[in-house]
């Protein structure tokens, strides 16, 4: 578990590695309260869906080393209903209209690929009373694989866990999807803050310590090691780490 990473570090220009991770699902299931609340323990009920990509930072410490975290966060609709809206004009006689609309195809990928460039860590959130999120946890875990390195550390979140009286997507359902794709899990409260900065702190940890085994595996000597402060790309096989079930009250 993420106990190790212990308490926030608040020097934001002094770490010893730095992570890129990305929050993805669709529109609506909480991705930018989630990244408020843990970075900097803020909700907000009136929040609008994300325009564009915005990101934050937050540092850890863990096993004594100072993780700083940059965590990205995009609009969730384009990679679901815009990209098949794009696909579909893309496909028909449309003349000028069509051109413009593959350009935008065009554009949606490179911000697309610019996005997952570099991460090493994702969560994969979906909002467990709107049944449709769950479903649509396929497509986007597939586009994640598409765009980054087979190591990569991935969490699914169950959001919006204080609301059980609306719940249309059970534990057992997270957890058993988790399992067969080889994926960390939680649910989670961006309201309440439940399991929020153990979802975060779990993947962070994960990915040090693969990035800390690089290290031993590269020799004593250290000639191997990351410098102070490099963003690191993990590439190692992860598969025996990752594990399904993790703090999923």
């Amino acid at each position: 578990m993420a106990g190790s990473g212990g308490g926030a570090y608040r020097a934001e220009d002094d770490y010893d590695y730095l992570f890129k991770a990305v929050i993805i699902g669709d529109s609506g299931v909480g991705k930018s309260n989630l990244l408020s609340r843990f970075t900097k323990n803020e909700f907000c009920l009136e929040s609008k869906s994300t325009i564009g990509v915005e990101f934050a930072t937050r540092s850890l410490q863990v096993d004594g080393k100072v993780v700083k975290a940059q965590i990205w966060d995009t609009a969730g609709q384009e990679s679901g209903e815009m990209h098949r809206d794009i696909v579909g004009l893309c496909t028909s006689t449309l003349g000028v209209t069509m051109r413009g609309v593959c350009l935008e195809k065009e554009r949606y990928r490179a911000i697309t690929s610019a996005y997952y460039r570099g991460a090493v860590g994702a969560l994969l959130v979906y909002d467990v009373t709107r049944r449709a999120t769950f479903d649509n946890v396929a497509r986007w875990l597939k586009e994640l694989r598409d765009h980054t390195d087979a190591s990569i550390v991935v969490m699914l979140v169950g959001n919006k866990s204080d609301l059980r009286h609306l719940v249309a997507v059970s534990t057992e359902d997270g957890q058993e999807y988790a399992e067969a794709e080889s994926l960390y899990f939680m649910e989670t409260s961006a309201l309440d803050a439940t399991n929020v900065d153990n979802a975060f702190s779990e993947v962070l940890t994960q990915i040090y310590r693969i990035a800390s085994r690089k290290t031993v595996d590269a020799g004593d000597d250290g000639s191997s090691a990351p410098n102070k402060g490099e963003n690191i790309n993990v590439k190692d096989d992860v598969s025996s780490l990752k594990r399904a079930g993790c703090c999923s009250s």
